[in-house]
């Protein structure tokens, strides 16, 4: 039987075999640390868990619209509001199933075949494959590791074309953790405002960061940027709510209505519980988020020095999220080994520590490495990681 085109020209994932290595070691009984985790290692706050508890008995467990309830919408409008100072209309509101379900569903209402969209390397694996699955080209530019893997207005300027339709803007971003400043994105949204294309800003990991800077959304530096952008985000970084599925997306409101029709056919609506439990998440006390950013400060302090210090090892140091992603080509090569991939499957090998590839980033010679689990097992990994590069030159 032939599958449909669309599915034949997604690239599978760099990470599987290291995953599936590592769980058939794990299974064989060897201590196994893996640096892969996307997401926080904290349960969700009781709070929270608390208000979808309530929810169940009282029998919230019905149908909702397709957008999102009214609640949940009215507590988004709120965050962005205090956090931004930006006000969006209710209709102007998606609530999706995760953040990857509203970028899914965006690109499959923004896109016609042929339509291009500028992906910044380094970039989250998915964003290519989404793009392909809604027949659109993605354009990828490479974000220098010089410039902390951060687009410049100049490469930007020279990726548009006439079928440009939009550009990605992680920040922070999965896997580097870079966080663009105030002034960088005003210099790229001018480019954007100036060839009249949208704007993806995916904002998942905007409570993350560990800077005296705040972050900031590209949408709230203009009246005319927030016309051009739609803002991804959603619950499950924030407020360590992954397995939950709540994401949103807000902007214009022809495109938000598109999305919401398409998600009345496809979802039919994101699940009763779940609302209920983000609704919590942003009306309820913040201070579980508060105390789930300085553990990860804390960590991504302790692995950066104990990176750094590891031969052959060159890294940037990040601002947010909870990702490390070391350039290790010289590492590499003093190993003796071909490849990243080829080197990231012997340190699991023989080290017993799972790193994923930058290959499925976009960004062959480097490694991305999670910090969302103790201190304790990532010394130990960085010991162990440190002990393979000593041991093979």
């Amino acid at each position: 039987m032939e599958l449909a085109n669309r599915v034949q020209t997604l690239t599978p994932s760099s990470t599987l075999a290291i995953t599936a290595k590592a769980k058939e070691l794990k299974q064989a009984g060897h201590d196994v640390i893996g640096l892969g985790a996307g997401e926080p290692d904290f349960n969700t706050p009781d709070h929270i868990l608390d208000a979808a508890s309530k929810a169940m008995y009282e029998g919230f467990t019905k149908y909702t619209p397709a957008g999102g309830t009214v609640e949940l919408k009215k507590a988004i409008q709120s965050k962005m509001s205090k956090d931004h100072s930006l006000t969006y209309d209710m209709d102007q509101i998606i609530v999706t199933i995760g953040a990857k379900h509203a970028l899914y569903t965006l690109f499959q209402v923004l896109l016609n075949k042929g339509d291009e969209v500028i992906v910044p390397a380094p970039y989250w694996v998915s964003y290519p494959e989404q793009i392909k699955l809604a027949e659109g080209t993605p354009v990828f530019v490479n974000a220098m590791e010089e410039n902390e893997f951060k687009l410049t207005p100049d490469q930007l300027e020279d990726a548009i074309t006439e079928k440009t339709k939009a550009v990605i803007i992680n920040s922070p971003s999965n896997p580097t953790g870079v966080m663009y400043e105030k002034e960088e994105l005003q210099a790229l949204g001018e480019v954007c405002l100036k060839h009249d294309i949208f704007i993806v800003s995916d904002e998942i990991y905007e409570k993350l960061t560990y800077t005296e800077t705040d972050h900031v959304s590209i949408a709230e530096l203009s009246d005319s940027l927030k016309e051009n952008t739609i803002i991804i985000n959603g619950v499950s970084k924030s407020h360590s709510m992954t397995g939950w599925r709540i994401g949103y997306a807000v902007g214009n409101k022809q495109i938000i209505k598109a999305m919401t029709n398409l998600a009345s056919h496809s979802t039919s609506n994101p699940t009763s519980i779940s609302q209920v439990a983000a609704e919590s998440a942003y009306t309820g006390s913040q201070e579980p988020v508060q105390v789930m950013k300085e553990a990860f400060n804390e960590r991504l302090e302790r692995l950066y020095e104990l990176l750094v210090a590891i031969p052959g090892v060159d890294c940037v140091k990040p601002k947010g999220a909870f990702y490390l992603f070391p350039n290790v080509k010289k590492a590499v090569e003093m190993n003796g080994f071909e490849s990243v991939d080829e080197w990231v499957t012997a340190i699991l090998e023989e080290e017993k520590v799972a790193l994923v590839p930058g290959s499925g980033f976009g960004a062959p010679d480097n490694v991305r490495l999670s910090y969302a689990i103790s201190i304790e097992q990532l010394e130990e990994a960085a010991n162990r990681i440190k002990r393979f590069v000593e041991n093979h030159q």
